[in-house]
């Protein structure tokens, strides 16, 4: 049986690695294939049908240590990081019973690619010229892979441009939302976003205060949060109390199979896990902390609203780093609203009332993200490399 190994180092790489490996199991039913994933970040949830194999851990930073982040480094080196690094590197230098590798995230999850000797393909997630190319260093990188694979045309044409034969078949986080109900849903809400990092746990309580400070002042608001397959629906349910929501006595019947159920009386939310494109089909806009459901958003055409992380930072007043790179990369659909929940909601409440600027922030998002079918053209390229 063919084999092919899957290397992330991210959980919405993981997400986007799996996503693909749906569409080799189809277009290779009748002569399946082994898929693997080696997680580099995280252990490995949400990879769907992969098999999850080699060392793995989940450590304080979930990944973010880019930009010079010494202290989120730290903590990381604290917690064990140069002993799993040493024993994922060597596990990589020992995976050579596959027959094609794919690194889907970045330089690093490439540099561990090339150390299995294997034919490789890249699937980059995180540069764009939009927010930041590939620099001298990962494009001598990139022209050791197979096939190299980007999330836009733009940064496609630039690295062609540059001596890197690079494809931009459709942006494979476009495609992990699914199809959503076959009709529009029957009511609309506020999508909650927290992300999928043990933080989402903390962002979802600040968002929520969103969400009630904007019902007050709306006279009553709904909101669907998103519990990634990573996280504990029961801990989301558990702070939301501790921070003032109740249960709510009547449980909501639309959408079907919430997790949860909280109220204060002017807002209620409920928790859900499922299709991601069933919530944003429903949502009149995303309150957002997240990375890529933030991305998928913005791809459906609704409009995301994220957090100044000032009161996290030492309040210097502006957002972190990598809600920065994000607001960069989805330009005008991204907005940016202060941290302090009543100011949040009140520009929020702003928003809504603009249809105008909601429908430009649809556009830009859909412009920015690009097409679907990413994920069924590098799943073809992966099952011609491996013929």
């Amino acid at each position: 049986m063919r084999r092919v190994l899957f290397i992330a180092n991210g959980h919405g790489e993981t997400a986007i690695a799996a996503r693909i490996g749906v569409e080799i199991e189809r277009a290779a039913a009748a002569d399946p294939l082994s898929l693997d994933l080696f997680p580099l970040v995280g252990t490995g949830g949400g990879a769907g049908t992969l098999r999850v194999v080699g060392p793995r851990r989940a450590m304080p930073s979930g990944g973010l240590v880019a930009m010079g982040n010494v202290r989120a480094f730290s903590r990381d080196v604290a917690s064990g990081f140069v002993a799993l690094f040493m024993r994922q590197i060597s596990f990589a230098r020992r995976a050579r019973a596959y027959d094609a590798v794919v690194a889907v995230g970045d330089a690093y999850a490439l540099a561990f690619a090339f150390a299995t000797r294997l034919p490789t393909l890249f699937v980059g997630t995180a540069k764009s010229v939009y927010v930041a190319p590939y620099g001298p260093f990962e494009r001598v990188l990139l022209r050791r892979a197979a096939r190299v694979f980007v999330r836009d045309e733009a940064t496609a044409e630039r690295l062609r441009a540059q001596g890197v034969a690079a494809e931009a078949p459709g942006n494979v986080i476009v495609d992990l939302a699914g199809d959503g109900g076959a009709d529009a849903p029957p009511v609309r809400w506020l999508g909650v976003l927290p992300g999928s990092r043990d933080d989402a746990y903390a962002d979802g309580v600040r968002l929520a205060r969103v969400v009630r400070a904007l019902g007050r002042r709306r006279d009553g608001a709904s909101a669907l949060l998103s519990v990634a397959p990573t996280l504990d629906a029961a801990r989301f349910e558990r702070a939301l109390c501790d921070d003032g929501w109740r249960r709510a006595a009547e449980a909501a019947s639309e959408p079907a199979g919430a997790l949860f159920d909280v109220s204060d009386g002017a807002a209620r939310i409920r928790g859900w896990r499922g299709d991601l494109g069933t919530l944003l089909d429903g949502s009149t806009l995303v309150l957002g902390q997240a990375g890529t459901a933030n991305e998928q958003a913005a791809a459906r055409g609704v409009p995301v609203v994220a957090l100044d992380r000032a009161e996290r930072t030492g309040g210097r007043g502006g957002a972190d780093w990598y809600r920065m790179r994000q607001r960069r990369l989805l330009g005008d659909a991204l907005a940016l609203v202060p941290s302090d929940p009543e100011a949040a909601a009140a520009a929020v409440a702003a928003l809504l009332d603009e249809p105008e600027r909601l429908r430009r922030m649809s556009e830009a998002g859909r412009v920015r993200m690009g097409a679907r079918g990413g994920a069924l053209a590098i799943a073809r390229a992966v099952l011609d490399a491996v013929a």
